[in-house]
């Protein structure tokens, strides 16, 4: 084979896995919206941006997991700190094996363990998620757990960027580098608006990346809705140990693929009709 056959092959590869991503990412986050429309407590919005940064992670083989073994010693840890807004699992969990697709259909309801919050009861999450501001020192526990017996795998706590408000965020920001937590990657989804309004009009987080970089942490930014980028850079953060935490900062937009959402700075708190949502998941097909 040649170099310009390899190079070929390589991009077919590329062009093939991203083909992939977008695909699933499109099916989830339909999927999510029918999720709303049962359990309209559901925060949509919140939701509907981490979705790409969920399906790259789970379908882009970047996470060592077993559904036949939740628990199992070897597992990568994914926190998912923004609790409530990561209802865009529950599809991927199911898709995967974790629990039948079945149960998708009555989630929100007291019939079914998912819950709009979803806890340590859900098959494949791994912590309480509904207080903010706890993922990250959570996370930071089981990476010096995980080192200190020798354990390779890596730490992953997806955090919401209105989340960086809490102080106990900044605490965990401050211990990470001092232990040189390595096997810690922090996703921010950075979608720029936190519950009642975009941040920068409550307490500006810009330049976050300068912020990140000066607590001794290594951080990259991402269009956090491009699979490839993700795909890209957070293998390559996962694999890296260089005795530094790292951050990735995910641009990310608010109830992504849903227009009516993306320009609602309230979004956040927005239930949506039942007609919005069929007419949502059909500008989707």
């Amino acid at each position: 084979m040649t170099v310009c056959e390899s190079k070929r092959d390589q991009e077919d590869d590329r062009t093939l896995l991203r083909n992939f991503l977008e695909q699933k990412a499109c099916w989830v986050r339909r999927e999510t919206l029918h999720i709303h429309q049962i359990a309209p407590a559901t925060r949509i919005a919140s939701s509907l941006s981490p979705v790409e940064i969920f399906t790259v992670l789970y379908y882009g083989h970047l996470l060592h997991f077993d559904p036949a073994i939740p628990y199992s010693a070897d597992r990568d840890r994914l926190i998912i700190s923004k609790g409530h807004g990561s209802v865009s699992l529950y599809p991927i969990l199911a898709d995967v094996g974790y629990f039948d697709k079945q149960e998708l259909k009555r989630a929100g309801t007291v019939e079914s363990f998912l819950g709009g919050i979803p806890d340590p009861m859900v098959p494949g999450f791994e912590t309480v998620n509904g207080s903010l501001g706890h993922g990250l020192g959570v996370g930071c526990g089981m990476a010096v757990a995980l080192r200190h017996t020798k354990n390779p795998a890596s730490v992953l706590v997806l955090m919401g960027d209105g989340e960086l408000y809490e102080g106990s965020v900044w605490e965990a920001l401050l211990l990470a580098p001092e232990h040189k937590l390595d096997n810690l990657l922090l996703i921010v989804d950075y979608n720029k608006i936190a519950m009642l309004d975009y941040c920068a009009k409550i307490i500006r987080l810009e330049p976050l990346g300068n912020k990140f970089k000066s607590f001794g942490w290594d951080c990259e930014e991402v269009d956090g809705h491009d699979v490839e980028a993700l795909h890209t850079v957070m293998q390559k953060l996962i694999k890296r140990r260089n005795g530094q935490p790292k951050v990735l900062i995910a641009h990310t937009v608010k109830g992504k693929g849903v227009p009516l959402l993306e320009k609602d700075s309230l979004c956040h708190l927005r239930t949506m009709s039942g007609a919005e949502v069929q007419a949502a998941v059909e500008a989707l097909a």
